[in-house]
């Protein structure tokens, strides 16, 4: 049977204030990496989604079943094993990446996976009169898609695509994985020469919890911003 008795429990030792601190500008060092593989990550995968969602809704065989088939893949295989693929993988074909560059790809092309569902759903939650108004106005497939249906669709796709952005964010600690000097790998780099894990990597979290705030704050915003297209 396991047990734990509260006696052995030292709390002074779960969390120093006084290593944190000391360490803390080391480590925020970090969130440069760690915004900028998130947001580039996501805008690569705002791009391959959306064209993703398009392919999933054609009527054309030869574009809907390779995006069901890349949209499957991404979502059943784990995000780690993708980057060890990325970083560790391609250099025996003779393609090296750096740690930040194969992270950026890892998580934009499977973030890409999430974001056409979402996409595709947000599509087809716009009222079919839409499309037909935008043919009666003679707009062309894009410019209706544009000035029309997109708007729409975004207002709707922002909670979900928000919450996307929140887990890549926190992902980006999986990037310490491939020697990224973000968050985490900075706060791995404290742990081992100060032998204090817990302290580190509770300070690494209480990092992360003010960032996704911050992107809350700024999801709120842009509902606000698109709930004029209601």
């Amino acid at each position: 049977m396991f047990s734990i008795d509260v006696r052995d429990i030292n709390l002074e030792k779960l969390f120093v204030p006084e290593r944190a601190w000391e360490n803390l500008p080391f480590i925020l060092e970090g969130i440069p990496y760690t915004i900028l593989v998130a947001m580039i990550g996501m805008v690569l995968g705002l791009i391959i989604g959306f064209f993703l969602a398009l392919a999933r809704r054609s009527s054309y065989p030869l574009l809907r079943w390779p995006a069901r088939a890349y949209i499957s893949f991404m979502r059943g295989t784990p995000i780690l094993v993708y980057l060890f693929v990325l970083y560790f993988g391609l250099p025996v074909l003779g393609i090296t990446l750096s740690g930040p560059m194969a992270a950026i790809i890892g998580f934009g092309t499977n973030s890409a996976a999430y974001i056409a569902e979402i996409n595709r759903a947000s599509l087809a939650s716009v009222a079919y009169g839409q499309w037909e108004s935008a043919r009666a106005l003679g707009f062309t497939y894009w410019q209706g898609m544009r000035r029309i249906i997109v708007p729409q669709a975004t207002r709707i796709a922002i909670p979900p695509l928000s919450n996307v952005f929140l887990d890549l964010l926190k992902a980006t600690s999986l990037a310490a994985m491939i020697s990224v000097p973000e968050i985490l790998n900075k706060a791995q780099i404290v742990a081992g020469r100060t032998s204090d894990s817990m302290t580190m990597y509770i300070t690494a979290a209480l990092i992360y919890w003010p960032l996704t705030m911050i992107f809350s704050a700024l999801q709120e915003y842009l509902e606000r911003r698109y709930n004029r297209y209601l």
